[in-house]
């Protein structure tokens, strides 16, 4: 069984969010069972593609509308990434910097997914799966069923994984020229509230529809943005597959980014030194509990409320605590977050921007990771803390709900709160220096969390039962 991923990111090629680090790692997983899969993603003009070298597998061109680019796709030299991995490459669209963000992404995309397609076409033996994720190629499933150009392809069964639902991607129907030609009576499989939208039309049209958590799979029935009926309607074809991490990338015991390697088997000593490099580098206290975010400082993390549940928490005289924040966003909460600095100086710090390095040290040297988040389709970051050693502070929703178990329950080992809210935050808060000072317990829980599992093993086996599953059904 052969299978393509095609996705916007895909790490360490080019991250925004969690879907790059399942793109980077789910296809070494399923290669490693047997499947044959690669990635096929656009090519971005960043420090990756200019540090390695690449092949040009093949050569044409892609129109939208009177305009014609040229296109090539490039297969990456090395097979490091454990899968081979292409890049589509149209000068004017697909040859910048940044992921999103430009005016004329809608242009960049439908380029991209054209392109592919196109490229897919010209194989002699093609994928017997075709997995999409996200809206930015979710017009893929449509164009393969519906295209009379991908004749040839319509009995491919399409995956789409949503990774974040409230992103769609929609448009006006003024850019239908960009789409090759198709039967129009069928417009009604990428329109959704007047619009063509995306996300929509990948649901509808994709063979199967998975989220990256099971929990997130049923949020979405009732919060979706605007797409809640559809994925009710869908939901015979639809399944939650809980993501994993990749074990290789983020091992405290191998990990070249950290301070001082470690393993449960001398965690204390390992994290200890860690801290002390954290506590160093921010001007923070090591002798009292570390608690870190790390993440988008945007709504959906639930981020606008960190300023005033970490004044609570630094105010409360019945507490002792440091907070270290790494992240960007909305310029608003960079502000506020940023403007503690001096007022809670040795006990606070915060570093704006992105710095894969130091999230990994964070990691490895803080006592807790603080997630109020308001939307959480799985999260990595729970995952990443647990396999660091570090106990994750959340909010039960999406995959945050799936992975945390309260320590209030039998076997329990994180600390939940049931909405994001400051008060709730702040009180979860309270609860874990409750813990810190029953190190009995709290280095007992930290061991108990290092063992957890969260592979992409059992999630790789899982996307393979689902493709099998599609091509018994053909």
């Amino acid at each position: 069984m052969n299978s393509i991923h095609i996705s916007a990111e895909c790490y360490p090629i080019a991250k925004v969010g969690g879907l790059a680090d399942v793109v980077g790692a789910l296809p070494k997983y399923q290669n490693k069972t047997g499947l044959k899969t690669g990635v096929v993603m656009p090519f971005y003009d960043n420090k990756f593609t200019k540090a390695n070298s690449f092949k040009v597998d093949y050569t044409s061109s892609v129109s939208l509308g009177n305009l014609e680019y040229p296109v090539e796709i490039l297969l990456l030299d090395s097979m490091d990434l454990g899968y081979p991995l292409y890049t589509v490459k149209i000068p004017g669209l697909m040859d910048r910097e940044n992921v999103y963000g430009y005016a004329d992404d809608t242009e960049r995309f439908i380029a991209f997914q054209k392109a592919t397609l196109d490229w897919i076409l010209q194989f002699h033996d093609k994928p017997e799966i075709i997995h999409c994720h996200d809206y930015h190629t979710g017009l893929i499933p449509f164009m393969v069923s519906n295209a009379y150009v991908y004749e040839s392809m319509k009995k491919i069964p399409t995956v789409l994984t949503i990774h974040n639902a409230q992103y769609q991607g929609q448009f006006s129907f003024d850019k239908l020229n960009y789409f090759p030609e198709y039967d129009l009576s069928n417009s009604g499989l990428i329109e959704w509230a007047d619009l063509i939208n995306p996300l929509a039309a990948a649901v509808k049209n994709a063979w199967a529809v998975t989220t990256v958590s099971p929990s997130y799979l049923i949020e979405l029935r009732s919060a979706a943005n605007g797409l809640e009926w559809l994925l009710d309607n869908e939901k015979d074809k639809s399944i939650g597959i809980l993501n994993g991490i990749d074990t290789e990338v983020w091992n405290p015991a191998t990990d070249p980014m950290v301070s001082k390697n470690f393993s449960i088997h001398n965690s204390l000593s390992g994290k200890r030194n860690n801290k002390l490099f954290l506590c160093d580098k921010f001007n923070l206290d090591p002798e009292k509990p570390l608690f870190a975010f790390i993440g988008r400082l945007v709504g959906e993390k639930g981020a606008e409320l960190l300023p005033q549940i970490f004044r609570n928490s630094l105010e409360n005289p019945d507490i002792e605590l440091n907070i270290l924040v790494l992240g960007s966003g909305d310029p608003t909460i960079e502000t506020d977050l940023a403007s503690l600095n001096d007022r809670y100086k040795g006990n606070y710090n915060t570093f704006i921007g992105y710095d894969e390095t130091l999230s990994h040290i964070i990691y490895a040297g803080a006592d807790f990771l603080v997630m109020p988040s308001r939307v959480e389709p799985c999260g990595l970051n729970q995952m990443y803390s647990l396999r660091y050693g570090t106990i994750p502070i959340v909010r039960s929703i999406g995959g945050l709900k799936d992975t945390i178990k309260d320590i209030s329950e039998e076997g329990g080992f994180g600390i939940c709160h049931e909405f994001t809210d400051v008060d709730q935050a702040s009180n979860a808060i309270v609860r874990a220096c409750a813990l810190y000072k029953d190190q009995k317990t709290f280095k007992s829980i930290r061991k108990q969390i290092m063992q957890i599992d969260h592979s992409w093993d059992k999630s790789a086996e899982n996307y393979n039962e689902l493709y099998q599953t599609l091509l018994k059904n053909k």
